[in-house]
């Protein structure tokens, strides 16, 4: 039970759109060297052990959420850093059909959500939270974190709006759990300072309402990595105040008798957050990032509890 060392992106990035489709993991845009949005998209084919080129993404982003729909991939919201050192949100989606190597437009959001949180739960998209549309002026370090979600589904006109996430934030992570969906840790500035999560907070779709889980994450993070991997929740690095982006990491059976129950895992080979994580034959895998230092990362790391 070990992490290993996967072939290297062409291209470092970190707050890469990353989903695994047919047995191969797409790394879209991201921020590059100096947080320059990319539009360039990256595939490894598990078979291989190699990443490729396709066709790059029309708008160039970071922060964007992407996941699979059937023969497609749905990439979506994020943002870009102007040249004048404020961001521009997005409401943006759009479909990569790997087959055709082709992109198309979907409905935009209603609102812009960049760096938000992202589930898929009965075929219904969900975006919660992100930075805060105000925080295109001052940037992460002023910002409130956003509360507004909204979700949508293969075949509808538009997206629709769903109650607001009671704790406001961005970099957090989210996943269908149990029929809910589960959004976890984050970050946000507060009356009291900027705050990383620990907490958990549940939507339940037939109620339209939110509440807070009874379990919570290890440590308090933000642009870290969770996923679902053989039956158990696995939380990995990010960025833990004076911590700053560290190696931790941590399982806990994801039965709902078995949630709360965190037990340590081998630490990350290296200090990581803002990572792409997506889940492929058995494998979790860390996609680029942010280093110790903030710094974009090429490396690819991947764990398998044999």
């Amino acid at each position: 039970m070990t992490w290993t060392r996967v072939s290297d992106l062409a291209l470092a990035r970190s707050h890469p759109a990353v989903a695994a489709l047919d047995g191969r993991i797409y790394a879209i845009g991201g921020g590059g060297p100096g947080f320059a949005s990319l539009d360039s998209v990256e595939v490894f084919d598990a078979k291989t052990g190699r990443w490729s080129a396709v066709r790059p993404m029309p708008t160039r982003r970071s922060g964007a959420m992407a996941v699979p729909l059937g023969d497609r991939i749905a990439v979506i919201g994020g943002g870009f850093k102007k040249p004048d050192g404020k961001f521009t949100f997005l409401r943006t989606v759009e479909f990569y059909e790997p087959a055709a190597d082709r992109w198309s437009r979907g409905p935009d959001m209603l609102q812009p959500h960049d760096y938000p949180a992202c589930a898929v739960l009965d075929d219904w998209i969900y975006i919660v939270g992100g930075h805060h549309p105000d925080a295109t002026e001052g940037g992460p370090q002023t910002d409130p974190g956003f509360s507004f979600a909204e979700r949508w589904r293969p075949g509808d006109a538009a997206w629709h709006e769903t109650a607001p996430l009671p704790t406001p934030r961005f970099a957090a992570s989210a996943l269908a759990l149990h029929g809910r969906v589960a959004v976890a840790g984050g970050v946000a500035f507060t009356p009291d300072g900027f705050c990383e999560y620990d907490r958990v907070e549940l939507y339940d779709p037939r109620r339209n309402a939110w509440e807070r889980a009874v379990w919570s994450l290890p440590w308090a993070a933000a642009a870290h990595g969770l996923a679902v991997l053989d039956g158990r929740l696995v939380l990995c690095g990010g960025f833990s105040g004076d911590a700053g982006i560290g190696t931790p990491a941590a399982a806990c059976d994801a039965s709902p008798g078995g949630l709360g129950a965190w037990r340590p895992l081998p630490a990350l080979l290296e200090p990581r957050a803002a990572m792409g994580v997506a889940v492929l034959d058995g494998r979790l895998y860390l996609v680029g990032g942010w280093a110790a230092d903030r710094s974009v990362m090429a490396s690819v790391r991947a764990w398998r509890d044999d």
